[in-house]
């Protein structure tokens, strides 16, 4: 019987590197200009601050009304956070990214 030795797990640091990805639900009603913000935002935000590992899906709630009320929505737009977990929520254009990142609970700090 061979025995493995185990190597230590390394720590994933959190000074602006991310690991894993990130799942993001971002729900909004039709093409209005809050809802185009909101994803310009995510967008953006995912590049600058989480290196891109992010799947955003958009829901449209006046298409699909049953998962705005599935996903508990009662604003828009919101964007949640599904993995990693714990679930987060953020109601806004997500025009602030420290207040997003803040909301998240993601560990970044945004300089000026």
């Amino acid at each position: 019987m061979k025995v493995r030795k185990r190597r230590p797990r390394q720590k994933a640091k959190r000074a602006g590197r991310v690991t894993g990805a990130f799942d993001f639900r971002l729900y909004v009603a039709g093409k209005t200009a809050k809802s185009i913000a909101a994803l310009t935002n995510l967008t953006r935000i995912c590049q600058e601050h989480l290196n891109d590992k992010c799947r955003i899906t958009v829901i449209d709630i006046l298409t699909n009304p049953q998962l705005a009320k599935a996903g508990q929505i009662v604003a828009i737009p919101t964007l949640v956070k599904t993995f990693p977990l714990p679930t987060q929520r953020v109601i806004e254009d997500l025009s602030s990214t420290e207040r997003v990142l803040r909301g998240l609970h993601i560990g970044f700090t945004v300089s000026a």
